[in-house]
């Protein structure tokens, strides 16, 4: 080789040793990149406990509903600490359904029929094995609400199935009409603000099983609606209690917040899409009263509800049923114990419309307000595959509602 080649290799092989050298011994090895990096550690870490993990704040009139959540469901009183590295609420919601595990959950599928001739998929989670409570007839039973176009296979239900199986309790998941797999037999779906489905499913789970503990849990528009049934029903109810998770209280302020520019493009766009997906199996059915290429048409929650949603339900305008569908208007005449999970960062609920005053003038409403969580987020720890902060309020509430109620039930 010519020397000048010779040259460059050794000049090109020194250079390199020396670089990594200097990088080694120079930015670590003298301390000054270590120093940098465990300086950034201190300062995120003491920026996460200062500003990040909080108490949530309990928002509840009654002192003997405080202390009983204080003993029995302490989850709602102990630092919440959501995940380091994904604590914000767009980022949690987001990330949810992909990282948490999906339980395993064998279940028994029941068709019931609907006094307008409809019907309503259940899907039962039996728990015959159950240790704790071999007697199905006093087995306590949990229905459990999933969300606007969920059903018993998201993540969430499938966790609180989990947690109630090692409790020993019976879940039966109430799946909207037409979302589930099953036929529609009449052209009628289902919204927030109509109970009459819900009271159906109610009376028929009881009728089933009128010795067992009942009550009942509802995630995001779940949650709205058994909120808008236990108004209209007050104690006249087969259920004991109700636990209610990233309910949106005021559905005026959850979609203006859902239609902010970065929120359409993350949420709402999907949404809709997803809306529009679950009646496009059934638009044979659907076309008998709504110009279902209208409907199709709708970019946003709002388009869609003022296209199809009010006009199956008969409001004479949008603004009708948003003020109807609000839980926010109902809370005061709720007359059974019920706790209610918001995180103030959720975008589909926003802080401002959560209604703090009218829970403190209703005994039998406990508000737990965190300040990280998202919509039905609430993922802890390091890598949130299993157990999330709001699974684990689920599972002591409930708990503590069937095997030490009778301590509240007589507020």
């Amino acid at each position: 080789r010519p020397p000048c080649a010779m040259d460059w290799q050794v000049l090109t092989r020194e250079l390199s040793l020396y670089l990594e050298s200097q990088v080694r011994v120079g930015f670590f090895g003298s301390g000054v990149g270590l120093s940098l990096v465990l300086g950034f550690g201190v300062a995120y870490a003491c920026y996460y406990l200062n500003s990040i993990a909080k108490k949530p704040q309990l928002v509840a009139s009654n002192d003997r509903f405080c202390r009983f959540l204080e003993e029995y469901c302490p989850v709602v009183t102990e630092t919440y600490y959501p995940t380091i590295w994904c604590w914000e609420g767009r980022v949690q919601t987001l990330l949810r359904p992909f990282i948490t595990s999906r339980p395993q959950v064998q279940y028994r599928n029941e068709l019931i029929k609907t006094a307008d001739g409809g019907q309503i998929s259940l899907d039962w989670f039996d728990n015959n094995d159950s240790s704790y409570y071999p007697d199905a007839s006093t087995r306590p039973t949990v229905l459990l609400l999933p969300g606007l176009t969920g059903t018993s296979k998201e993540s969430y239900i499938l966790h609180m199935i989990h947690q109630s199986e090692t409790l020993g309790y019976r879940c039966v998941v109430f799946n909207n009409r037409g979302i589930a797999g099953e036929e529609l037999l009449t052209p009628r779906t289902y919204c927030a603000a109509n109970t009459e489905d819900l009271e159906a499913v109610i009376h028929h789970v009881h009728s089933l099983h009128p010795s067992a503990p009942f009550m009942a849990a509802g995630v995001s528009m779940g949650g709205m609606l058994l909120l808008n049934y236990l108004g209209k029903t007050g104690r006249d109810t087969p259920l004991k209690a109700a636990a209610i998770f990233s309910a949106g209280w005021n559905v005026f302020e959850s979609v203006e917040s859902l239609e902010k520019p970065l929120n359409w493009l993350l949420f709402n766009y999907y949404l809709t899409t997803c809306l529009q997906s679950s009646i496009s199996r059934h638009r044979q059915m659907l076309e008998k009263l709504f110009d279902m290429d209208l409907v199709m048409k709708a970019r946003t929650v709002r388009e869609f509800d003022k296209q199809f949603t009010s006009v199956m339900f008969g409001y004479r305008s949008i603004d009708d049923y948003y003020e109807d569908a609000s839980p926010c208007r109902k809370l005061k005449s709720v007359g059974i114990p019920v706790l209610c999970l918001n995180s103030v960062d959720d975008v589909f609920s926003p802080a401002h419309a959560i209604p703090v005053e009218t829970a403190k003038q209703n005994a039998n409403v406990a508000l737990v307000l965190t300040s990280c969580g998202g919509h039905i987020g609430f993922l802890e720890g390091i890598w949130p595959r299993k157990c999330t902060y709001m699974d684990r309020v689920f599972k002591q509430f409930v708990q503590a509602v069937f095997e030490h109620g009778n301590k509240i039930f007589s507020m």
